[in-house]
């Protein structure tokens, strides 16, 4: 082919890179699971676009490469270079959000295949570039391995005895899209379709499933391995391409054979009836589209450990195994099915029909669920599909106008309210991209509205016919073109099969973000007989647009429903409507609905003179709208009773908690009783009763609200008090009985306590609940009876914090220790008789959780790290670490925090990483103004996460940005990070020493004491907040112990200025230093009087030898005073089990030998026994378990060696201060002796002659007791008192 012709055929296809890929073969020639590991290589063909191609860009991460041939003969010559693993290179001195952001964007468009970038750069050798000249295609074949990888392909091989089949072992791919690069060489874009030759060679047992046809499978000699051959002759882009490999059970599905579901051992009875319907999902696509299914075949992979519920690929889909249910199960069964048909929706547009770029997946999400909302509606009832649509848009401008705007399409948006980049899915927030999905269906169903439903279906048959017979066209420049997406290629087919221009709308609401947000009110004129509408439009507000077009309000009036279509313009804000009904005084009248449908309505708290009973703004959501109008109560309780409409309801629904009135409350109950309401209507309603009826508490009269409806509709026909056998035949039943007692668990008194009848109705409902004739599982329904006990429990008067004995069940309320008990009782049974998913087992965790955060039991987060722990089955674990992430923001653990990052690093499942990030994103474990948790150590943890730490795995990474600027903002923290902590100050030898530091594995001297020379503070130490009092002449300094830190010896580390005092041993002993571990800021002391206003707070870290301690300095103004020593009080030790008591006297322990007991919230320790582990196995009161259950529970109990760290020193320093700024010499004493495994805790705060109390925190000595340490020592010993092993 000549260059000229070359460029004509070429002339309009755009492509950044100067080859075009026709053709790939993958052949994975080994699995190796015990080192998890792949080895392997790809042979692409490539046809290049211009004369002068010397490289040739691949995407390849974390593959070893052995080898790079061209042609089979030349070895060319490769280089590597991936930005993204380590985004900000050398920024210490620039760490902040903005540079980050920077660095992101430009690291991720260095190796965008989309811009004609790769990791992988091979240079094409000297010797064939004659080849090139003639424009001939080439074969580069490279060789590679891959082992542990860390993302893109996940093993799994459960830490179990026997063989990988016994154990059930198998792998997958999974990851973001555009992450196939993470496990073989490719170009990694959806833009770069070819077809595909693919080959496994696994072991006899294991099964290969991957894209396309099967064509062969080869067995070796020995019959020990087989080589699955899979050929894709759809072109396809490399992030559609997927493997999964294991021991699974194959079902080939009975009603359509070309569809086949795999699943793991032992789950086919779960597997036939989960997919018992799926012929039906692709029967009314084909029909509804007028198309062919665009593959030959369809594989459904059930795996465990799933990166998502389901990741859809080309002829493939691989699902979590969780979404197998079996025919007893009724929750998990509309989830199942609605994942299952949005998968294979997603086969038509996302695989078959790909984005061109990423500014243009908003068209195949859209399309897929769009396409998906239809079966939904047909499965489901338009009525669920109506009110998902509602509540999706409520989430989306929620999140606008909260967060900031969602764009579509960014390619020609410069300036996005968005802490991330949003043009690439490597750099988009897990937050933002759901919201995006939703946003984008919402779009697409406007877009239908527009131009009409039928049309929109033809757009979409021709999008598909024109896909098709590219697919079939031998490759040439751009035969396949027609397989790609793009929002004007989408606009340009729009136009040619309606004719319409749709440039507007896309303008308006792809290519710039927010929602329209309206307020109205309305009179009605009785004289002119017309309606006076107000609507205004608030585009000033965060995440608000400035809506221009039409805009519908229905009115329903005495004679009909009519709507009016008003043209909204930027300065119109009033609008005139004739009414055409005139007010009647007739008290019952039937009324025609916008349903044809006639009802007969009670008009005696209408308004006489008017004809209107309601207004409806926007009823078939056909804008992307925020809507507040302003109606009488009455108009609301109209609309709820008698629209069809289920948004409408909703609305109402929502409006009627500002009207708290007995009709109010009338309304709500006519609708939860009515069984032709929608049930989810009717489960709203119930929830809004609960709030009207706590506004009326203090007139409710009455048994309690919706407990005589719910005896009514399930209580027994010869006893109303006692609910009847359990029958849930009827589903829309079955969810509003689960919903009313959650609701009524809700309610409370004047005094904000659960009233006493719903806690003995709840109880009841658990005792006689009966199951044994019922043929659907009841796990569900138990779940939501546990959680509405938990519900029905109020904060504690006075918490558990009595130290010094173990509480009881007898120190618990009636109520609550009946809770409490049938909670333990639930717990136990689980593990006799587990429910599906083991529901009851995580409503009983959420149940300890609001106990222990009530302050009902003591805040001991053993139990849940227990069932956190790999191990347990998925929802378990996230309801665990989801009470973990509230005991941290509670509590304000340091210690959980650091676990829960440990585990977000070192987990198993990428779910659970991902889903921790989210949870402590959701619910921060400190907010801005209570920052005690902030520290430099967790600012440095996740800047490492996000910048290096989980380079492989762009999801997690980006949760974590989003976790760092919920927690830090896009400024830079005020705290320093370890990397800009000077030291430089030295400690000398002191000649007036009264204690020394020892460490019991190093050989010098016990006793060595030391002076700290401290510099100028007035210059080089900052304080943040200082207190000063000026009738005792007392400044007070907070100081920070800090753990074990690196040893130093010698001379000061430079010769620059000190920012922060370090100790310098001499003679070759043991360092002390400052700020060494924790490194928490640079510091300014100002010893001024007049510049101290607020309490000082400034951290000191010691080495190897101090345990974490925060201590406050009392300084004495000489001037004011004769003694001005400093004086020390400990507190918040993070190795004792309580903080410290207000009410406890600082100086007590220095009057008498032993501690005064205090109030300590850490009743039992810091650790606990899981509920499958050895005895004790406790129970709650007599009557929990039963004289038949002895199941092992968790036993809350202290464990002293995980509260008292290692150590063993005596540690003394002193430092003398400047003597300027009217303080003379300021001295600070601390003695101890430390041993070295949670040993004596020795401690001998020096007297003074003048004490000050005011606002110090003193040290809780509530769980020790005193002893003396030696002979010789006069200081006392603390020994922490044992808890006993038993549960309240």
């Amino acid at each position: 082919m000549s260059s000229a012709k070359f460029k004509k055929e070429f002339k309009d296809f755009d492509c950044a890179r100067d080859f075009k890929l026709a053709h790939q073969v993958l052949c994975i020639q080994e699995f190796n699971f015990e080192n998890e590991s792949i080895v392997g290589y790809v042979d692409m063909l490539f046809h290049p676009l211009v004369p002068d191609l010397r490289k040739v860009k691949i995407n390849c991460k974390q593959c070893s490469i052995h080898r790079v041939v061209v042609n089979g003969i030349w070895e060319a010559d490769v280089s590597y270079n991936d930005p993204i693993l380590e985004i900000c290179q050398n920024d210490n001195k620039l760490r902040t959000f903005d540079y980050f952001q920077a660095c992101h964007s430009a690291a991720v468009l260095a190796v965008d295949a989309d811009s004609g970038n790769g990791e992988l750069s091979v240079k094409l050798p000297d010797d064939f570039l004659p080849s090139i000249l003639e424009m001939k295609p080439f074969h580069v074949m490279i060789e590679f391995s891959l082992e542990r990888p860390q993302g893109g392909i996940k093993f799994v091989v459960p830490d179990t005895d026997g063989t990988l089949l016994d154990r059930g072992a198998h792998l997958f791919t999974c990851g973001r899209e555009n992450s196939s690069r993470l496990w073989f060489p490719c170009i990694d874009c959806f833009s770069e379709s070819c077809t595909w030759k693919l080959e496994f060679t696994v072991s006899m047992y294991m099964v290969a499933v991957s894209v396309g046809d099967l064509v062969e499978t080869i067995y070796t000699s020995d019959l020990r391995r087989k080589t699955y051959h899979y050929y894709m002759s759809v072109p396809t882009a490399a992030p559609n391409i997927a493997v999964a490999v294991g021991p699974f059970e194959i079902f080939v599905d009975p009603n359509m054979h070309e569809v086949t579901h795999f699943c793991l051992p032992r789950l086919l009875p779960l597997l036939k009836h989960t997919t018992s319907f799926f012929h039906e999902v692709i029967e009314f696509y084909e029909e509804t589209l007028s198309t062919r299914f665009p593959y030959t075949c369809y594989k459904q992979v059930f795996v465990d450990m799933a990166y998502s519920d389901i990741a859809p690929y080309a002829s493939m889909t691989i699902c979590s195994l969780y979404l197998l249910t079996n025919k007893r199960v009724i929750d998990q069964t509309p989830v199942t099915r609605q994942l299952l048909a949005q998968a294979v929706a997603q086969q038509f547009f996302g695989c078959f029909i790909s984005m061109n770029s990423w500014c243009d997946a908003w068209l195949p999400k859209g399309l897929a669920t769009y396409l998906c909302s239809h079966y939904r509606s047909k499965s489901f009832g338009n009525n669920a599909l109506r009110y998902s649509i509602a509540k999706d848009m409520r989430e989306v401008c929620d999140h606008e106008q909260q967060v900031g705007p969602v764009v579509l399409d960014p390619s020609v948006v410069r300036d996005v309210a968005s802490y991330l980049p949003m043009k690439s899915p490597h750099t988009t927030s897990p937050i933002y991209s759901a919201i995006y999905e939703k946003k984008a269906h919402l779009i697409m169903r406007m877009l239908a509205l527009k131009i009409g439903t039928v049309f929109m279906f033809q757009v979409l048959n021709k999008l598909l016919t024109l896909a098709s017979n590219a697919s079939k066209m031998k490759f040439s420049a751009n035969a396949w073109s027609n397989m790609l997406i793009s929002t004007s290629s989408f606009l340009k087919c729009i136009s040619s099969v309606t004719g319409k221009d749709c440039g507007t709308f896309v303008e308006q609401w792809v290519h710039q973000g927010g929602v329209a947000r309206f307020v109205g009110s309305f009179v009605f004129n009785r004289k002119r007989n017309v309606v006076e509408i107000e609507l205004r439009q608030d585009w000033t507000a965060k995440g608000t647009m400035k809506y221009a077009g039409p805009l519908t309000i229905m009115i329903q009036e005495l004679d009909g429903t009519f709507p009016h279509t008003f043209m909204i313009e930027e300065n119109k804000t009033r609008f005139e409507i004739t009414c055409h009904s005139k007010s009647r005084r007739q008290k019952k009248k039937k009324i025609p609905l916008s349903t044809n449908e006639e009802v007969e309505m009670n008009l005696d708290d209408t308004d006489p003179d008017s004809p209107v009973l309601w207004l409806r703004v926007d009823p078939e959501i056909t804008i992307l709208r925020h809507v507040k109008l302003e109606q009488p109560d009455f108009m609301w309780q109209y609309l709820l009773r008698y629209e069809r409409c289920v948004t409408s309801q909703h609305e109402a629904i929502c409006a009627l908690e500002q009207f708290p009135t007995p009709k109010s409350r009338n309304a709500l109950m006519t609708v939860i009783d009515d069984s032709k309401m929608f049930y989810l209507v009717r489960i709203d309603a119930a929830k809004c009763l609960t709030k009207v009826a706590n506004a009326m508490a203090e007139t409710w009269g009455g048994p309690p609200a919706m407990m005589s409806l719910f005896h009514k509709m399930f209580g027994s026909r010869a006893c109303e008090t006692i609910v009847r056998q359990n029958d849930f035949s009827n589903f829309q039943q079955y969810y509003v009985q689960k919903a009313i007692p959650v609701a009524m668990a809700g309610l409370r008194t004047v005094h904000n306590i659960c009233p006493s009848d719903v806690s003995e109705f709840l109880l009841r409902l658990i005792e006689f609940n009966e199951n044994s004739k019922n043929k659907f599982d009841d796990g569900y329904y138990r779940a939501a009876l546990v959680d509405a006990l938990a519900a029905t429990v109020t904060p504690a008067v006075t918490p558990v914090t009595v130290t010094g004995y173990v509480p009881s069940s007898d120190c618990l309320a009636t109520e609550t220790k009946s809770v409490l008990e049938e909670v333990t009782l639930y717990m136990n049974m689980e593990k006799l008789l587990p429910c599906f998913h083991l529901a009851v087992t995580v409503s009983c965790l959420k149940a300890f959780s609001t106990l222990q955060l009530l302050g009902h039991l003591p805040p001991v987060p053993g139990i849940f790290k227990s069932y956190a722990s790999e191990g347990h089955i998925l929802s378990v674990r996230l309801a665990a670490l989801e009470a973990l992430v509230s005991y941290a923001a509670t509590e304000s653990s340091s210690e959980i925090l650091t676990w829960l990052l440990d585990l977000v690093e070192s987990d198993a499942e990428p779910f659970v990483r991902f889903r921790v990030i989210q949870m402590l994103t959701t619910k921060p474990p400190y907010s801005k103004r209570e920052n005690s948790l902030m520290s430099a150590e967790l600012q440095d943890r996740l800047w490492n996460m996000m910048n290096s730490k989980f380079a492989y795995d762009s999801r997690l990474r980006c949760a974590v940005v989003d976790l760092y600027f919920v927690l830090f903002g896009k400024s830079r923290p005020s705290i320093q990070s370890s990397e800009d902590i000077m030291y430089d100050t030295p400690f000398v030898k002191s000649e007036d020493s009264r204690g020394s530091l020892h460490g019991k594995r190093r050989n010098y001297s016990p006793s060595l004491p030391y002076e700290m020379k401290v510099p100028d503070f007035s210059s080089e130490v900052k304080v943040e907040s200082s207190y000063q009092n000026e009738d005792e002449n007392v400044m007070k300094l907070k100081l920070h112990i800090g753990g074990p830190g690196s040893a130093h010896s010698g001379s000061s580390r430079s010769s620059s200025p000190a920012k922060f005092p370090f100790i310098h041993q001499p003679f070759g002993g043991p360092s002390f230093s400052l700020i060494e571990e924790a490194r928490k800021y640079p510091v300014n002391v100002p010893f001024s009087s007049s510049d101290v206003q607020q309490s000082p707070s400034y951290s000191i870290d010691s080495s190897d030898a101090v345990p974490k301690a925060a201590m406050e300095v009392i300084v004495k103004d000489d001037a004011k005073d004769e003694d001005n020593s400093l004086e020390l009080s400990e507190s918040s030790h993070s190795f004792l089990s309580a903080p410290s008591s207000p009410e406890y006297d600082p100086h007590d322990f220095e009057r008498s030998s032993s501690p005064k007991p205090q109030p300590s919230r850490k009743l039992f320790g810091s650790s606990a026994f899981p509920f499958a582990t050895e005895p004790p196995g406790l129970r709650l009161g007599p009557s929990a378990l039963g004289s038949s259950i002895s199941s092992p529970m968790p036993a809350f109990v202290s464990s002293t060696s995980s509260w008292l760290p290692s150590l063993s020193s005596s540690a003394v320093s002193e430092f003398t201060g400047p003597t300027g700024s009217g303080l003379s010499e300021p001295r600070l004493s601390v003695s101890g002796n430390f041993r070295d495994k949670a040993g004596d805790l020795q401690m001998k705060p020096e007297r003074k002659r003048k004490r000050s109390t005011s606002g110090s925190r003193p040290l809780n000595l509530s769980s020790y007791r005193a002893s003396s340490s030696d002979s010789s020592g006069s200081s006392p010993t603390f020994h922490r008192e044992s808890s006993p092993d038993d549960l309240i």
